[in-house]
């Protein structure tokens, strides 16, 4: 076990990184397809063949699902792995070619780095082609490369997101595995002890500014619209419908909301997709619980395991 999404049977991950736009995209590969639900909560989405996963549409299954930086630039890398896909002959068969299925969510990273540089198709196709089971790092790494986090009272007051991903082993042989790249206006909190890990903050004294108690003093936030954004996938060795899918990534915003204050705002643009991709079905809530710890997890690890990038301090290196 890699403790990853990797470790549910059937998904492979590939990243890709610009180094000098300090963005990138991940890509989530299930090449023998899977069931797929999204719910979308932020305000300010930047989505891709979201309404295909609505239960009463056709399509019944997906084959991967991109992660990207760059805003609603960065939507132009799932055709990268919508190419790459093809040339592999993954995807719903029309006949003249088979045609893969990508949804797709991006997240605002331009505030660090150079923002005429966004993820295209080219590192779509890249991230794809590489996907892999296995070990992968968190932190500064694919979609999150460029992810902050902390922006209510302004951007220059923010700190390092980044990606995060692990996995669970439930009962009966049930895998749960997360994969998020957090980028909120509002700051990361430990769910359990509410501990501020990363947040908005002033970078010469050291203080949290605390982004709840920032808007109810002033009302307004300083941050800008459509600049911030939480996506992820969990992923389960567990046969879904459609409607199954999307309640239980209904669930795992619970996640969210246990470690991002404020979180949904009409600010972030929060989007979580579930895949089912497995034959035994479990109860949806049981499903649910374990989704949601899940993606507690992931966050967390996003967090601490975010580097300095760009003067844009972390949780590890205000610790030092």
């Amino acid at each position: 076990m890699y403790d990853n999404i990797t470790d549910v049977p059937g998904i492979q991950v590939g990243h890709v990184e610009d180094k000098v736009g300090m963005t990138g995209c991940t890509v989530i590969v299930v090449q023998d397809g899977a069931v797929c639900g999204v719910d979308v909560r932020g305000s300010a989405p930047g989505t891709r063949e979201t309404d295909a996963l609505d239960p009463i549409n056709e399509i019944d299954q997906v084959h991967a699902i991109c992660l990207a930086g760059g805003s609603a630039f960065g939507l132009d890398a799932a055709t990268g792995v919508m190419h790459y896909l093809e040339q592999q002959e993954i995807g719903v068969d029309v006949g003249v070619t088979k045609i893969p299925i990508v949804p797709s969510a991006v997240l605002f990273d331009l505030f660090i780095g150079n923002p005429l540089i966004r993820p295209t198709a080219k590192m779509g196709f890249k991230a794809a082609k590489i996907a892999t089971t296995g070990f992968f790092e968190n932190g500064n790494i694919g979609a999150g490369y460029g992810a902050t986090v902390g922006k209510v009272a302004g951007p220059q007051f923010c700190m390092k997101g980044g990606l995060g991903s692990v996995s669970i082993q439930g009962s009966n042989g049930i895998i749960v595995g997360a994969i998020v790249a957090v980028n909120a206006v509002g700051d990361i909190k430990d769910p359990d002890t509410r501990e501020i890990l990363a947040g908005a903050r002033h970078s010469e004294t050291g203080d949290w500014i605390d982004s709840c108690a920032f808007l109810e003093k002033y009302i307004y936030s300083d941050a800008l619209r459509g600049t911030n954004t939480t996506i992820g996938v969990i992923a389960v060795n567990a046969k879904l419908t459609k409607a199954e899918a999307k309640k239980v990534a209904q669930l795992t915003h619970n996640a969210l909301a246990r470690t991002i204050y404020p979180v949904h705002t009409m600010l972030d643009g929060d989007t979580i997709f579930v895949l089912g991709i497995g034959e035994k079905s479990y109860p949806v809530d049981y499903l649910g619980q374990l989704a949601v710890e899940a993606m507690e997890r992931a966050i967390v690890t996003a967090i601490k395991s975010a580097q300095k990038l760009d003067g844009v301090e972390s949780y590890e290196s205000i610790r030092k």
